[in-house]
């Protein structure tokens, strides 16, 4: 498996940083992040849906997922996997589809590379998410945009699914 060196950035001001603990074994929280059927039911916010999920999990394979808001909104979204580590660790690129971004008032959010990091926890899994962005300015700039809080409500669903196993 080729690995790609990106290092998890923590005190850069070009990050953003996220961690949970999650009550599941890592195989299962990994399984999550990797498989459509799973990831469909959790991605996004509250209150939206994830109608289209394509993963194809591999170094070069492309991913893409179109959120949809409880007005009705679609906001596809997608990249390629740059790293893919069973269970330890996925890299991805992530950017908004450029027709949904006419929509956004002040521009889609910045592309940003995601860092996830699967780390045992006793039975438990220690969940990493670092969203790296090329700008200090690009960080604030999808900050503003609410970025940890709908990433946060991303792996609050996320939770709740791993308790329904």
């Amino acid at each position: 498996m080729a690995t790609i060196d990106i290092p998890v950035v923590r005190d850069d001001a070009r990050a953003i940083v996220m961690t949970r603990v999650l009550d599941a074994p890592r195989a299962l929280v990994f399984a999550a992040w990797t498989e459509p059927r799973h990831m469909a039911r959790w991605w996004g916010p509250h209150g939206f849906a994830s109608p289209v999920c394509e993963l194809d999990v591999r170094p070069g394979g492309a991913w893409r997922i179109v959120m949809q808001g409880p007005d009705g909104t679609k906001v596809p979204v997608g990249g390629v996997y740059l790293e893919v580590d069973p269970p330890r660790r996925l890299v991805y690129t992530a950017m908004v589809d450029e027709e949904a971004s006419r929509g956004w008032e002040h521009g889609p959010p910045p592309p940003a590379v995601h860092i996830i990091l699967f780390e045992e926890h006793g039975a438990k899994t220690k969940l990493t998410v670092v969203t790296q962005l090329e700008t200090a300015a690009d960080r604030d700039r999808i900050a503003k945009m609410g970025h940890e809080a709908g990433m946060g409500q991303s792996l609050e669903r996320l939770a709740a699914l791993l308790a329904e196993r």
